[in-house]
């Protein structure tokens, strides 16, 4: 292993770990300040970058131009997985009660190889629990590289569209739409967007979620989200 990789993974680390003890040690938040909860892997939790660049960041900003009052809360972490995120979600959801749960994850399953019925399943758990929770959902669409053949490929991008079923689900087409496989937007692993790439992924993000806050708006005649009622449907 090279200089240059170990000081990555090391960056790596330092970033999860940083955002792993901010989600642990942020107090909850008060009721008059909706939350956007990030859920999701190195694609939202700026690897390779510094945080302040990355799209999450990025979207915060563009809430305040645009006069909504939510806070986002980013529990990404590099590296992680759909049975990862679905192990941390709970605690997550009982601390901060969001009212917007985006789920960017499933990436680096699909590079393992992972069963594809596994993904569609701990995805589908956290849809269930996010709004059994009461927050309204924002699933990203993931790819992965052609490499893995097109039988796999096809049928992994297809499990999000699956499960993004409107009203209940709100699909962000894939999150790297104009970026992946751009040579000057991605790092040199071929797999982590360069910081010149996050205004991009927010812009892919935008139009799913703006239009989530804005019919949020119209129902409540507020910007403020209104939340949803416990489901008592059984997972």
């Amino acid at each position: 292993m090279d200089n240059s990789c170990l000081i990555l993974k090391l960056r790596a680390f330092a970033a999860s770990f940083l955002l792993f003890s901010q989600l642990l040690l942020t107090p909850p938040i008060k009721a008059d300040e909706p939350v956007i909860l990030v859920l999701g892997d190195s694609l939202s939790a700026g690897f390779g970058i510094d945080l302040s660049q990355g799209w999450v960041n990025l979207l915060a900003q563009r809430l305040r131009e645009n006069g909504f009052p939510h806070r986002v809360v980013n529990a990404s972490i590099s590296g992680d997985t759909s049975r990862g995120g679905l192990a941390r979600l709970p605690s997550a959801l009982e601390l901060h009660q969001p009212d917007i749960v985006i789920v960017e994850l499933g990436a680096n399953d699909g590079l393992r190889g992972f069963s594809l019925n596994e993904i569609r399943d701990n995805l589908a758990a956290m849809i269930d629990a996010s709004r059994q929770a009461g927050a309204r959902v924002l699933l990203a669409e993931m790819r992965i590289p052609p490499n893995y053949g097109p039988r796999y490929g096809k049928k992994f991008q297809a499990l999000y569209r699956d499960l993004a079923e409107p009203p209940d689900v709100t699909l962000i087409p894939f999150l790297l739409e104009g970026v992946a496989g751009n040579p000057e937007l991605m790092q040199e692993d071929g797999l982590h967007p360069q910081v010149e790439a996050q205004p991009l992924i927010l812009d892919n993000v935008w139009p799913a979620l703006s239009a989530l806050l804005e019919s949020s708006r119209d129902e409540s005649g507020s910007t403020a989200t209104t939340r949803e009622p416990r489901s008592t449907r059984t997972p």
